[in-house]
């Protein structure tokens, strides 16, 4: 069984003024509040149909398919009839533009462009700071997304969402901090995972990657989110949970309990099936919602067990199982979790780093391993006939990367927008950077497949990242940024759709493990600020002048004024209507124009 809580607190705003409806209310955490409580019941089914007609090379396949029905808003867009006037509580909601997806857009760019009230002239320590905190009920992995002018609560409010993993989802106001409901998706008797003693996501394991919006989908929109949980026997679960916007409440017959075939002789198969096996899987990277389908792709859980690569599509208005593809079919590793940056996009297929596992190197004529086994590589997946691997770039050391521990799967994929080369000629393009700090360019239309003698691939710089991509990069004006372990924040200048081979800036500070996943707000191409978060016993949020990367603010400038305690791990801060949110172990710190700034 799964509650909701519609709450009515607010725990806001230090530094602006309590609004007043809501002034004499109690901060604090997600737990109790004013207002009525309901219960949203939602089972968990099975495997949610079988997967359609999805085959990849060596012949791997599954079943009948779901369909898929409605339309999709994944994108940093606006939100289409953005209501304005005053909400509940004496709010005023002016029109707003969404951030629904994991770095704001498919192509995971980390782009805001439609920000028109912070500036590189009032992003200073004298104008710009902490507002407040959001406080919830466990460690927020997850990016928090954000939805302009929604009816809620008896009014119209700018939403902020934040998943915990403690399994719980929240609806906040984003600008009062009013807790307008908070969801848990546990079922009855179960907990959060995990008592394994994780490295990789400690210690534990609810809703771990970043959700997923369609504003068009049912009466009031719906969040698409996956949650982890261990049931009283010490069984594990996924399940594929789409909520309503505005109550919390399980909708299309939610949610969906993960489960999945496939046709190899990999690891843990019996009589040449593969079966999803839930304890032996953790949901890190952000999920994908493309084409009516959302994309759901897997990690290991604790590195514990043999695993591989498996992606798993749900209808997005069924919550019915429509793909499934394993990327190792026939060998062992290859998951999918690139430090929680999710699938990328081009609007047609599918873009991302997968780690360290098998890789055949035996080819076949067409030039793909012989076994379908992709561990290591730059993978492009189609999304038309089922998931299959299309095209695929692997360095030609890739063997020794993987056996090594210094693979491509710790960083995400970026693609970027069309880019003429020196003679015009338009080139598809995207990139991304994994343990071994080389920066990977690939032409879309051709990615260089494998070749042991040499990479045959658009572009490769070594020796411009001092640590390892545990992160992605954003996009902004022509630059690319990278934030990897121990280093710089770096520009890289595109130039006739080639990446400059060094920085053509960088930062004066550096950023320790895990490095940092920068996001941008503009107006357009104007008033550009690159924001990156700083993990740490004190972490910090900085701001950056987009081409000299000269530094603006950072929350630690003015004493203890701006912090917010430890730091997390992976986390990309949020842009949104003239605020920045950035999670923590223990909440959402909240970033914006003091009073008078």
């Amino acid at each position: 069984m799964v509650t909701v809580r519609v709450l009515g607190r607010a725990c806001l705003l230090g530094a602006a003024v309590l609004i007043a409806a809501i002034a004499a209310a109690n901060c604090g955490g997600g737990g109790g509040g004013a207002g009525g409580s309901g219960t949203a019941a939602g089972t968990g089914g099975g495997a949610g149909g079988a997967a359609a007609g999805a085959s990849a090379p060596g012949g791997a396949s599954s079943g009948s398919a779901g369909t898929g029905s409605g339309g999709t808003n994944t994108g940093s867009t606006d939100a289409g009839n953005p209501a304005s006037g005053p909400a509940s509580g004496g709010t005023t909601v002016s029109p707003t533009h969404d951030m629904l997806t994991y770095h704001n857009d498919i192509a995971r760019t980390g782009q805001n462009l439609n920000e028109t009230t912070l500036t590189p002239a009032n992003v200073n320590s004298s104008t710009f700071g902490k507002l407040g905190f959001f406080s919830v009920d466990g460690k927020v992995d997850a990016q928090p997304l954000y939805v302009g002018a929604l009816a809620i609560a008896g009014g119209t409010h700018n939403v902020l969402y934040v998943a915990t993993e403690n399994d719980s989802v929240y609806a906040f106001d984003a600008d009062s901090g009013a807790t307008l409901w908070q969801m848990r998706t546990l079922n009855t008797g179960e907990t959060p995972s995990d008592d394994l003693g994780c490295s990789q996501i400690v210690t534990t394991i609810g809703i771990t990657s970043t959700p997923v919006i369609d504003r068009s989908r049912g009466e009031h929109g719906a969040i698409y989110v996956v949650a982890m949980s261990k049931d009283a026997s010490g069984g594990y679960h996924h399940r594929v949970h789409a909520l309503d916007l505005a109550t919390g409440a399980e909708l299309l017959n939610g949610p969906t309990e993960v489960a999945a075939t496939y046709r190899g002789t990999g690891a843990g198969n019996i009589n040449g099936t593969m079966s999803f096996t839930p304890a032996l899987y953790a949901e890190r990277a952000a999920l994908l919602l493309l084409g009516g389908t959302l994309y759901t792709s897997w990690t290991s859980h604790c590195d514990k067990g043999g695993y591989t690569g498996w992606i798993i599509g749900y209808d997005a208005g069924t919550l019915r199982q429509n793909n499934v593809l394993n990327v190792t079919p026939n060998g062992l590793g290859g998951a999918i979790w690139m430090s929680g940056a999710g699938p990328a996009s081009d609007g047609s297929s599918i873009y991302l780093l997968d780690a360290n596992g098998t890789f055949d190197t035996t080819l076949t004529s067409a030039g793909f391993p012989n076994q379908s086994d992709f561990g290591n590589a730059f993978l492009k997946i189609g999304t038309t006939n089922g998931l299959t691997v299309t095209d695929y770039f692997a360095m030609s050391n890739v063997v020794n990367e993987a056996r090594d521990d210094i693979d491509l799967g710790s960083g995400g994929a970026l693609v970027l927008p069309d880019l003429a080369d020196a003679s015009g000629a338009v080139q598809h393009l995207a990139l991304g950077a994994g343990k071994d700090n080389i920066i990977y360019v690939v032409n879309r239309d051709s990615m260089g497949k494998f070749n042991p003698s040499g990479d045959n691939i658009h572009q490769e710089i070594a020796a411009q990242l001092v640590g390892g991509e545990f992160g992605m990069p954003a996009y902004f004006n022509g630059r690319v940024y990278f934030g990897s372990v121990g280093d710089h924040l770096k520009a890289f200048t595109l130039t006739n759709a080639l990446l400059s081979t060094t920085p053509t800036a960088q930062s004066a500070m550096s950023f320790p493990y895990p490095g940092t996943t920068p996001g941008i707000s503009a107006n357009g191409s104007a008033n550009g600020i690159v924001w990156a978060a700083e993990n740490g016993s004190v972490a910090a949020l900085h701001a950056f002048d987009p081409v000299t990367l000269a530094e603006l603010y950072n929350s630690n400038q003015m004493g203890t004024r701006d912090q917010f305690g430890a730091g997390n791990k992976f986390i990309t801060p949020t842009i949104a209507n003239g605020k920045v949110y950035v999670g923590t172990t223990k909440g959402v710190a909240v970033f914006g124009l003091l009073s008078g700034g």
